[in-house]
């Protein structure tokens, strides 16, 4: 792309605290590119979530997903709220259509802690802890989601799909991911989590992963059932460094991992497909707290970290790879000194604190430093 042309950012911040942390995000992308140079980006705003759904009928509107789809990347907030909900009974979450819509089948979940962060283990390890969770988004039992099948009122039938082409394509992207961390000094280790010694299912899903492993010799295969995955994330979550799994197998572990990081208020996320990707904190739309200010913007700052990251690799930018690195050592400095601490993790620091604190990272040149040496 030109090196004047404007990356297109498709901004839904949905519901709930989702305005509350998309707005200072957005204003820390604007301080970077005007810092850092080299790329542009340009917002373009979408009304989605349950809120909408109340106004209009609709949860994702049409021309919202159509300039979503036209975009070079998506920027989410919160979608949904606990007592707005389907006639079927299903929660109101357009991110989960986005997924299918775009294919967005891996969803990378970093767990990363880091000294003066607040975390619940007590072992100095759980301190520097650095892995990711890949959960395949687009199959497993979500492929069932709307599909299931009644025999009256005596039993409910959900199933699980499967397929080689999802498969190799998750393991695919799986396998490079661990390439690259492992040029960046990890293990290099990526671990299949399943039960393959109870479905069939599983057991052909650990088949294909086999295949796709031999393929890549410079790096260590692994599997482990998910029951002793759960067992040892926490017991001992510093070996792991890329983990791999199912859709419903990952939305578990990985809301285990954010518990690993102190909560969902740290724990950012990405969707991404063959051409388009969606970044997003993992917790809610929290409507105990909208309006109060207590929202933790961490868990968007990260993932808005990861989009630069990914914007840079896919065009090309390195000023964007750059971007990203200085704004997730930013909220990294920010927690340094063990003085910040969010209301979720018993602190008194709500938005504006934690936003001033990242910020002034940036300002003092700390972050870039940090990265740039």
């Amino acid at each position: 792309m030109s090196a004047n042309a404007a990356l297109q950012i498709s901004v839904l911040p949905g519901d709930g605290i989702g305005s509350e942390v998309i707005d200072p995000t957005i204003g820390i992308l604007k301080q970077l590119e005007s810092e850092i140079g080299g790329f542009a980006l340009s917002y373009g705003h979408e009304k989605a979530g349950a809120a909408h759904f109340v106004e209009t009928g609709t949860a994702l509107p049409e021309e919202a997903m159509k300039r979503a789809s036209e975009a070079d990347a998506i920027l989410l907030g919160a979608m949904g709220m606990p007592d707005i909900r389907y006639p079927d009974g299903r929660e109101i979450a357009p991110q989960l259509d986005l997924r299918e819509e775009f294919e967005l089948f891996a969803g990378v979940r970093p767990v990363k802690t880091w000294p003066g962060m607040t975390v619940p283990l007590a072992d100095p390890r759980a301190q520097n802890l650095d892995f990711v969770l890949i959960r395949e988004s687009t199959e497993g039992i979500f492929a069932g989601r709307g599909k299931t099948r009644m025999d009256g009122d005596d039993a409910a039938h959900d199933s699980m799909t499967i397929t080689r082409r999802g498969s190799e394509r998750l393991f695919d992207f799986a396998f490079d991911l661990t390439s690259q961390r492992k040029a960046a000094g990890h293990k290099g280790q990526c671990a299949l989590i399943d039960k393959a010694n109870v479905l069939g299912g599983f057991a052909y899903f650990r088949r294909i992963f086999e295949e796709r492993a031999k393929l890549n010799p410079d790096i260590e295969p692994a599997a482990f059932y998910v029951d002793a995955t759960a067992l040892n994330m926490v017991r001992q979550p510093w070996m792991f460094d890329v983990m791999v799994t199912e859709n419903m197998f990952g939305d578990i572990l990985s809301d285990l991992g954010a518990g690993l990081m102190g909560g969902m208020g740290m724990a950012p996320s990405a969707d991404i497909g063959a051409r388009h990707a969606v970044f997003q904190p993992c917790h809610g739309s929290a409507p105990d707290i909208v309006g109060q200010g207590k929202a933790n913007p961490v868990a968007t700052f990260l993932s808005a970290a990861m989009m630069l990251d990914w914007l840079g690799h896919r065009h090309g930018i390195a000023e964007c790879v750059t971007a990203g690195r200085v704004f997730t050592a930013a909220v990294e400095g920010a927690f340094a000194g063990g003085a910040l601490r969010p209301f979720e993790l018993g602190g008194s620091d709500g938005t504006k604190a934690i936003t001033g604190a990242v910020v002034a990272q940036l300002e003092s040149g700390a972050a870039r430093k940090a990265v740039e040496g």
